[in-house]
């Protein structure tokens, strides 16, 4: 499996985003997008999870299923982890693996991943901001999908979270997935790439915005 992105141009709110981005990432291969908060990381992502629409150019995916887009072989976790607060952490979780067209999904296999399942029956508006993130994550292992787009995966995570999260995403690697993360700090995964992002200057009324010269 192999995700290409070939001259990307993404236009919003009246000014380029970005433009003339390539990089190609294979099986097994993680890439790590950095650059100045700003700098386009977080559109980036959600223009490949196809939450933002291109302007220009392409994004191909080779080894796929050729019946789903990208977006459907893709799991996106951003900087918002989508819980309700009145369900428990197991109903969170269902919810996710229903919507992602999970038949039999094994919930406390998934919570044991992340440290939760201990947790299962606890209303989610008990969690603490980790604890939330650490929910979140567990919808990358409930349902199986190659691709992941993190967005600053770690934040909110303690050292031991930490490396619960960099030991899945290994294991992603080693059965043939791919990652793309952004990221302003390290995320335990050996062997990665570096895709920088250069900021670019960004007017008033798009402060907050990521650009990309």
């Amino acid at each position: 499996m192999r995700l290409t992105a070939v001259d990307l141009h993404c236009h919003r709110g009246g000014r380029d985003v970005f433009s003339g981005l390539g990089f190609a990432v294979g099986a097994g291969e993680a890439l790590i997008v950095t650059g100045r908060n700003g700098a386009g990381k977080s559109s980036l992502l959600r223009t490949v999870a196809g939450l933002v629409q291109l302007t220009r150019g392409r994004l191909e995916l080779e080894g796929g299923d050729p019946e789903l887009s990208i977006a459907e072989q893709a799991h996106y976790l951003g900087h918002q982890d989508a819980l309700k607060p009145a369900l428990s952490v197991g109903e969170n979780l269902a919810f996710w693996a229903g919507f992602f067209g999970a038949p039999r999904p094994d919930l406390p296999q998934a919570l044991e991943a992340v440290g939760l399942a201990a947790l299962i029956r606890l209303p989610a508006a008990y969690l603490s901001a980790g604890q939330r993130r650490r929910l979140s994550i567990a919808r990358l292992v409930v349902v199986k999908r190659p691709i992941w787009l993190l967005d600053e995966p770690t934040s909110t995570l303690d050292l031991s979270a930490q490396d619960r999260l960099s030991a899945l995403m290994q294991a992603h690697l080693a059965e043939g997935g791919l990652i793309l993360a952004a990221t302003h700090g390290p995320v335990g995964l050996a062997n990665t790439r570096e895709l920088r992002l250069e900021q670019a200057s960004v007017s008033p009324a798009l402060e907050g915005e990521e650009v990309l010269s």
